[in-house]
């Protein structure tokens, strides 16, 4: 009974490892109606844009708990050790969870102003990272050669990596900044 219940937990484990991939491409490809909406909102994206401003706040505290619980997932389930920059970008990550928390309970919706600067250098670092992991170059150890860093530990579809991963993170959360800015000074008083 015993080993039935850890083959299963181990097919659950790589079916889930395996799904995140795709999770991350649909993402992107939703990534870029929602941007194209924001771009297009005087002409035919003004309810998405009023939607996503008006959630914004929401959503981005769901994609960093889902972000954060991703991260978590790769590192103490699977057993992907995070190397020095996934470290960096965590630290960068893991607070906006609490700040996008605490933001929805106060009902603030200025909370991007304070959240863009760890986002930011989070996605620097998440580029860096990924570009070195697609040949890039590399100037710090850790991504240079046979480092932590340069470690490759999913790759799908020719460019979904975990650094790619983390970007995309990164991305949306400063597009929903901008929606939120958006809706701020277009819809908030109607």
């Amino acid at each position: 009974m015993k080993r039935q219940a850890v083959r299963y937990q181990k097919a659950m484990v790589e079916n889930i490892t395996l799904l995140l991939p795709y999770l991350a491409l649909v993402s992107h490809i939703v990534f870029i109606i929602l941007l194209l909406s924001l771009i297009f909102r005087n002409f035919w994206g003004r309810e998405i844009a009023r939607w996503l401003g008006r959630h914004a706040v929401a959503l981005a505290f769901m994609v960093a708990l889902a972000a954060i619980i991703g991260s978590l997932f790769y590192s103490e389930i699977v057993g992907f050790e995070p190397c020095v920059l996934c470290w960096w970008q965590r630290v960068f990550l893991y607070p906006t969870v609490f700040i996008f928390a605490a933001a929805l309970w106060r009902k603030d919706r200025s909370v991007f102003s304070y959240v863009l600067p760890l986002i930011v250098l989070g996605g620097i670092i998440a580029v860096y990272q990924a570009q070195v992991n697609f040949g890039g170059s590399s100037f710090l150890a850790c991504t240079d050669g046979e480092g932590a860093c340069s470690k490759i530990y999913v790759m799908a579809f020719g460019y979904i990596t975990i650094p790619m991963m983390s970007l995309t993170v990164s991305l949306y959360i400063l597009l929903l900044a901008w929606a939120n800015k958006i809706y701020g000074k277009n819809y908030s008083h109607s």
